[in-house]
Parts: structure tokens; sequence; C-alpha cells
């Protein structure tokens, strides 16, 4: 067996016997992995509180050829996180955000993705409250992007054809925008002059955050979940991201 000691956010925490937890973990120097934490659910567990779904870390596990279930040994809590779960907003988007990673995230190293998904469980704990629609919508593209599924903006996705300013087609099949002759071929929406504007500033993290108003907000997020369902979910069910989208705690 080897020692693997990596960064590590906990993606799913799952009984397992009497007395143990099987975890799944999204991890910097691996991706995302398995493994049993024994005695877990023990009252003098070495683990304490450790193991709570969106905890971060650093994670100890031993790994064993040909073997994708690991033995976790320990994991040094950094953080809880507890802003989160005192808001079931910033939870949602947390758990959408986790959600994508566990269903989607390889176990391979990818520290891009693992840094924007830690990054993003920080800004939404932080970010004032009136900010935090944008916000969210802007963090999950940020890690659909991370995964390698950014969609274009500026050419169309088909022929590379640099797209001019103002409103153009936009197709969540083909991945971004398109130019007028391959909307044609293809098939496309339109996407508006001020809602390409505000989904170009969503997706640049270094941009200021639109303003949007609910219809707007809500707009954003159907693009994004059609866009996330599509490219990643494979006819997966989803029910993070669509408990996300459907925003059942705010009032009609």
């Amino acid at each position: 067996m080897a020692l693997v000691t990596t960064p590590a956010i906990v993606l799913s925490a799952l009984r397992y016997g009497e007395t143990s937890k099987i975890v799944r973990v999204a991890t910097r120097e691996c991706g995302v992995q398995s493994a049993i934490a024994k005695g877990a659910l023990r009252p003098k567990s070495r683990f304490g509180a450790a193991l709570q779904v969106l905890s971060e870390g650093q994670a100890h596990y031993l790994t064993k050829v040909h073997r994708e279930l690991h033995l976790l040994t320990a994991f040094d809590l950094r953080a809880l996180h507890v802003a989160l779960a005192a808001d079931l907003g910033r939870y949602a988007t947390a758990s959408a955000l986790a959600e994508i990673m566990l269903r989607f995230a390889a176990p391979d190293p990818h520290p891009e993705s693992y840094d924007r998904f830690r990054d993003a469980l920080h800004a939404l704990e932080t970010a004032p409250a009136p900010s935090l629609d944008a916000l969210g919508v802007r963090e999950i593209w940020g890690l659909v992007g991370a995964l390698g599924f950014a969609p274009s903006l500026d050419a169309c996705v088909r022929d590379g054809t640099l797209l001019p300013p103002g409103a153009l087609p936009f197709s969540t099949r083909e991945g971004g925008a398109l130019c007028r002759a391959c909307s044609v071929e293809h098939g496309a929406t339109q996407l508006p002059a001020g809602a390409r504007a505000d989904l170009g500033a969503l997706l640049n993290p270094e941009a200021a955050l639109p303003v949007l108003d609910e219809r707007h907000a809500a707009a954003h997020r159907r693009l994004l979940a059609r866009y996330v369902r599509y490219h990643l979910g494979e006819g997966a069910e989803l029910p993070a991201l669509e408990f996300w989208l459907r925003r059942p705690w705010v009032a009609p």
C-alpha cells in the first residue's frame, strides 16, 4: 500500500456497517476518489466531525493497486464551511457544485477544477446576500469551464468565425455561439445583446458581476442547467442542480 496525502473536500458520505463511512472526496492531487473511513461513527473516532459533506481538509489515505476503494487513515480538518449550512441558497449552490464534481470530475489529477471548486465554496460563504444569485451562476459556469466544457461567445463553435458585438445565435447542443450561416444549418436560439453581455461577465471571473433581476437570473439558471445536462449529464439524474434551479426556498 502507498500513502497519499492531499488537500481534499468531502463530496458525499455514506454509512457503512455499524461504525464506518464511505466517502467520496475531491482531491487536488488525484481527482475524485473513494475511501472507507473505518470507525468514523464511533463516539471517540479519530475523525470526529470532520467527514461532513463540504468539509475541507488534508486527506491521508492508503491505496492498493487495482482497488477503487482506498483506506482513509486521517482527515485533518481545515474548514467546515458552516456559513453555507446556515443559508439554504448558499448551501443549494454549493451542493450543485459538489454534485458536478462528484459526477463529472475524473479520478485523475486536475488541480484546476479542485481549486475552482474550493475557491467557489469560500466565495459563496462570504458573499453579500444581494450578489448570491449572480455569483452562484458564475461559480457553476466556472467549474463547468474548469472541467473543459466552457461555452464560446466570441467565435462560432462550428467554423471559428469571429462574431460581431450584439445579439447572437446560441446553441446549447453545439456548445456556444454560432455564426449566422451555421445557425441556419444547425439551429439555435437568439441571445439578446444584453443577455450576451451578462453571460460574458458571468463567464469572466475578473469582470464585475452583472446585476440580474429575478426574471433574467432565472433565464441564466435555466440556460446553465440545460447546458450542464446536455454536455455533462448524459442522462444522469442531477437532484442538487434541479433543486438549485427550482429555488423552492424562495416564495413565489
